[in-house]
Order: structure tokens, then sequence, then C-alpha cells
């Protein structure tokens, strides 16, 4: 039987990491590449760009927000000539939407800048110990989270 962690050992490191990896998403989500985006609406371009969602209503769910909100959210990206929404084929009722053109390319740019703050930031702040630290926590992490 594998050794399994201790449940005041396994309370203290479920906290630390939600936290740790709740400042690491919010500070993530401040970087920008200059684009005019909220925070919100560059999650929903990469949300829809990964392909998590593709109607209003199940980006409102992964969102964790009001359908009112995220149909707010999307429209402004619509202005913006970053989204489109087509009919479903599959039931007329619903519409899809997809990233344009430009939708793509600031997605792209928002995803360019995030992997550049992080990769400038560990190389500013972590040494060599800490990067490989990271690395088997990045492993751990994923172990955590597999389905």
């Amino acid at each position: 039987m594998p050794d399994t962690a201790a449940p005041d050992v396994a309370l203290r490191a479920a906290g630390d990491i939600r936290v740790a990896v709740g400042r690491l998403l919010r500070r993530l989500r401040e970087v920008s590449t200059g684009d005019e985006l909220t925070p919100a609406q560059a999650s929903v371009l990469a949300r829809v760009g990964k392909g998590e969602a593709s109607t209003a209503a199940r980006l409102a769910e992964v969102e964790n927000v009001r359908p009112q909100s995220m149909s707010t959210t999307i429209a402004a990206l619509e202005r913006m000539g970053l989204l489109e929404r087509h009919a479903d084929p599959g039931d007329g009722r619903r519409q899809i939407v997809v990233l344009t053109a430009a939708g793509r390319d600031a997605d792209d740019n928002n995803h360019r800048a995030r992997a550049e703050w992080l990769t400038e930031t560990v190389v500013e702040r972590l040494t060599e110990d800490e990067c490989a630290t990271l690395i088997e926590a990045a492993r751990v992490i994923d172990k955590l989270v597999a389905r």
C-alpha cells in the first residue's frame, strides 16, 4: 500500500497550493498585451480558442457567471471583431461562438505575453534548484488533477 499524507499535512498542502495557484492565476490574468481586453474577455477568448466552450450558456457555466453577464461579454467581443456567433446546425435555437481571425490573434498574443512574463519572472526570481523544485511541483500537481 503506498504511503499517503497525514490529514494535517494534506490540509496544509491543500491550502497552500490553492492560495499559490490562485495568486498565480490572478497575476497571469493581469498580464496584458496592450489590447483593451478585460480579464473576463481574455478568459472567454482563451476558453473558446481551446474549445472548452462553444455556446454562451456553456461559457457562463465554466466562467461561473450569470448568462446575462456572459451575453454582455460576448457582445463586447463581437463588437471588437474577435468573436462571431453562428447558428448551431444541430439545434437552430442555439448559437455557436467562434473566434474570428482577429480573435485568434488576440488569444495568441495574450497567451504569448503570459508565457513571456512567467518565463522572465522565473529567470529573475528563482535559482536553478528552485526551478527544479517547480518542475517537480508541476508534475505532482498534474498527478493531483489527473482523472
